[in-house]
């Protein structure tokens, strides 16, 4: 087979994460893997791997992107891709138009991925034009079933989002020299029991209620917020630090802004945290650190919620009530919790289920 992934760049986050994994397996597995977007960092990464980037820009919400509509229909011409797999709405359009204006006959096979649950609307419905349509959770299924009630709920497929457990095996210890550094860095958190926020720096990912239930607990209890700050950001930053201020955490908390060893930081806490204010589409960061060992406490939807009851039902707690989010803290802290991760949650299953839902397409009715 021939598969164009399209995407809008390629520098980092999950559409792009998992656009590299489906790439490096198509070329495993001996088919040809193509992507398009505008590029990024991760292109040398992906042709390194074997794959064939095709620079475009596919990007920028612009009138001005029209343009690329006919050549992306002269690529698709040039490539003859068998399927182009679809990730995101903006490049979704563009290869749509441009697919529609193609004589059916040289169509290649059309399929979208669901990667969040995204406003409702005209401009998001592009995501559920596919012949498939790959949803990244049942969450995500349940959400277009009930705001676009016009699609065929036959081509609704749930693929979940996997891990590779060799990265994340249970159990795992960061290395002397990682822990050296991090407490020369960090040696307010020596001897302290770990709580940890993973996630970028916005409003949505819960860090007052992070910060209401760590003033719950004991002084033993330290929290850890990971994640960067965009420069539109930096204001709610700020709100968090004061906030931190004004509750007496000033010393029971570390910002420690963007970090590329979240691995080793979840392996070293005691406990995690996913605290969204809206339901995610699927919570890497919760199966990482469940996959490590490291028990999540996690508010009760979307994806997270999902996740959790397969491999840790007890982290799971309604959304926003503090005082229940910090008594089963407590009682985590206190327990050994038996985690069941990652579960079905496989990278393996989500890569060998894609290839067969390409094979489903490309099969000669009957």
């Amino acid at each position: 087979m021939k598969i164009l992934q399209v995407l809008p760049e390629l520098n980092s986050g999950g559409v792009e994460r998992g656009t590299l994994e489906m790439a490096k397996y198509l070329v495993s597995q001996g088919h040809d893997s193509l992507v398009l977007s505008n590029g990024g960092r991760l292109v040398e990464k992906l042709e390194r791997e074997g794959s064939t980037h095709l620079r475009l820009a596919v990007h920028k919400k612009s009138p001005f992107s029209l343009r690329q509509i006919p050549v992306i229909k002269r690529l698709l011409r040039d490539h003859r891709p068998d399927i182009i797999h679809l990730r995101s709405r903006l490049p979704g359009w563009l290869c749509h138009l441009a697919w529609k204006q193609m004589p059916t006959r040289e169509r290649p096979h059309y399929v979208t991925t669901v990667h969040g649950l995204h406003s409702v609307g005209f401009y998001s419905s592009i995501i559920t034009r596919g012949e498939r349509v790959i949803c990244v959770s049942k969450a995500v299924k349940d959400h277009l079933t009930r705001h676009y009630p016009d699609t065929d709920p036959r081509k609704l497929r749930v693929i979940h989002r996997g891990i590779d457990p060799d990265h994340y095996p249970a159990g795992y210890h960061p290395s002397n020299d990682w822990l050296r550094t991090w407490y020369e860095k960090f040696p307010e958190t020596k001897g302290k029991k770990l709580l940890t926020l993973p996630g970028r720096i916005t409003r949505l990912k819960g860090h007052r209620d992070f910060l209401e239930i760590l003033s719950q607990l004991p002084d033993d209890c330290h929290g850890l917020i990971v994640g960067g700050a965009h420069p539109k950001k930096r204001a709610y930053l700020q709100e968090m630090r004061d906030l931190t201020k004004r509750k007496n955490l000033t010393d029971r908390v570390t910002f420690t802004g963007e970090r590329s060893d979240l691995r080793e930081i979840l392996a070293l806490s005691n406990l995690a945290f996913s605290l969204s204010g809206t339901p995610e589409s699927f919570g890497r960061t919760t199966l990482e650190a469940l996959a490590l060992g490291t028990p999540v406490i996690g508010y009760d939807h979307g994806g997270v919620g999902e996740i959790l009851k397969v491999c840790f039902p007890a982290g799971a707690t309604p959304k926003g009530q503090i005082e229940n989010a910090a008594s089963l803290a407590s009682q985590i802290l206190l327990s050994s919790p038996t985690i069941d991760a990652p579960g079905p949650f496989l990278l393996e299953n989500m890569l060998s289920q894609t290839i067969a839902l390409y094979r489903e397409l490309l099969q000669p009715e009957s």
